[in-house]
């Protein structure tokens, strides 16, 4: 029922998402990424793809006492930071403008630790960013990369248009790199497919 009030909430959002052309968590992966904050009762949470504060939002209604959120889309931010007011949620939000990658590092360098990762920006970057988002989770910390089969074409043997070819690939060896030591993976073919990765104990500089 909650979950049902935030979304209800965010129908303005979800209406200016599919009119722009602004990607955002699927309905039922939005609702099985409310369910997994709530029952795991993550406190401090890093988000890479803020977009206009959609599932941000999400994140925070589901019992989360910090969020860190990232996006290289100065105009996206703007929205976002009405959609974290509208909340009243702003006071809990670190809005960051910035190519992830950078931002990423930064983070790292400053000894920044997360309880989990919400892994939902450029999907070709997702492997790029892998070495750095575990030295970023803490003990028992969870990665949760939304998007990761890409509608089906990460898993398929046909050809994969030309456009999307190094997303794909890219997307690839994140999935097999998530299932090789030091990482344990579930992947849910829930939607675009959901990985949730945790790190060996000892393996992520905690």
């Amino acid at each position: 029922m909650e979950f049902d009030i935030t979304i209800e909430k965010l129908t303005d959002e979800r209406y200016y998402a599919k009119s722009n052309f602004v990607p955002i968590i699927r309905d039922k992966s939005a609702k099985y990424l409310y369910d997994f904050v709530k029952d795991n009762k993550f406190e401090n949470i890093l988000e890479i793809g803020c977009a206009i504060g959609y599932s941000g939002n999400i994140i925070l209604s589901a019992g989360a006492k910090k969020l860190t959120t990232i996006d290289i889309n100065k105009e996206y931010l703007k929205i976002a930071k009405k959609t974290f007011e509208k909340f009243n949620n702003l006071d809990r939000v670190q809005i960051i403008l910035g190519d992830a990658k950078d931002v990423l590092k930064d983070l790292e360098n400053r000894g920044k630790k997360f309880d989990m990762i919400f892994l939902d920006g450029a999907k070709g970057q997702y492997i790029a960013y892998l070495d750095t988002l575990k030295n970023l989770l803490r003990e028992d910390g969870v990665i949760f990369a939304d998007n990761v089969l890409l509608g089906g074409m990460v898993e398929s043997n046909q050809i994969i248009p030309h456009k999307k070819r190094t997303m794909v690939m890219n997307l690839r060896k994140y999935l097999d790199a998530v299932n090789h030591y030091p990482y344990k993976t579930d992947l849910l073919r829930l939607e675009d497919g959901i990985a949730i990765t945790k790190v060996e104990k000892g393996e992520n500089n905690a």
